[in-house]
């Protein structure tokens, strides 16, 4: 099975159909924000175009790695950021922040970390169910019509949070939680795929195959002369058109071999024994 190469983001962004998730990238103490660094110049160089972060990582101190490892930006790099959470001094440690000027103002201080002048695509991180929907996405809405974004996503939503969603604003994207062995989010998935929406699976690398699930993948990843990881990427870039895998990582090795698994390809016979 042959997978397209790229995707169009909100039917105008192409962007290359792996990229990379810098969640995992730590900018703290110097020897780790070095190594950061590296690993997100190396996602550039391996031909990665979009680059997922969020204010929540670290609260800000994400933005500001990329902008220093990345900046100024090449021009085909799409960088996409997630806004919607304040940090607390509470045991949880965060709090829904979806009111209108709380997300403006988080919009702007993505903006001066990263610094950009637009954010390719901005993200709701989750959905603040304090704060009706309709003012949630009015706020980013006004905030893609002055310029300071230019595509609206969602994350971790169901089908039908994603039909209200699109009664209200156009949505580019939706990220939520899903790989080769947890397929919860399926219906939004194939939701997604009916209204051409990028799917951003977070966590797409397989975790907690044992048994016959993880003989399965091992003898794939053997006919392939490919590793596990690779085959369950591979397998995420058959499943559907629209989806963009983001796999994450602070190694440069793993980011080399997630990015290897877009010359996997599986048969239809090995696509459909892992689907199954």
């Amino acid at each position: 099975m042959t997978a397209s190469e790229t995707f169009l983001i909100g039917g105008d962004l192409e962007v290359r159909r792996l990229g990379f998730g810098a969640m995992h990238l730590r900018p703290e103490p110097a020897e780790d924000r070095d190594a950061a660094v590296a690993v997100a110049r190396r996602a550039v160089e391996l031909g990665v175009t979009l680059i997922d972060t969020a204010h929540m990582y670290g609260w800000g101190a994400n933005e500001d790695l990329l902008a220093e490892a990345l900046h100024p930006y090449p021009d085909d790099l799409a960088i996409a950021t997630k806004v919607g959470f304040r940090q607390t001094t509470t045991d949880q440690g965060w709090r829904y922040a979806g009111a209108p000027d709380e997300l403006r103002e988080q919009v702007d201080e993505a903006l001066r970390r990263l610094r950009l002048d637009r954010i390719d695509l901005l993200q709701l991180h989750r959905l603040d169910p304090g704060v009706p929907l309709a003012d949630q996405l009015g706020a980013l809405r006004d905030l893609r019509e002055e310029g300071k974004i230019a595509r609206i996503g969602l994350s971790e939503v169901d089908e039908g949070e994603l039909a209200a969603a699109r009664a209200v604003v156009d949505i580019a994207s939706v990220q939520n939680r899903y790989n080769l062995l947890d397929r919860e989010h399926e219906p939004v998935l194939k939701a997604c795929e009916e209204a051409g929406i990028a799917f951003l699976p977070w966590r797409p690398v397989a975790a907690g195959a044992s048994g016959a699930q993880s003989e399965q993948i091992a003898t794939i990843a053997k006919e392939l002369d490919a590793t596990p990881t690779q085959v369950a990427i591979a397998w995420l870039l058959a499943h559907s058109p629209v989806i963009v895998p983001i796999p994450g990582t602070s190694s440069i090795a793993h980011l080399e071999e997630n990015v290897g698994a877009a010359a996997v390809h599986l048969s239809q016979d090995q696509y459909d024994r892992l689907t199954r």
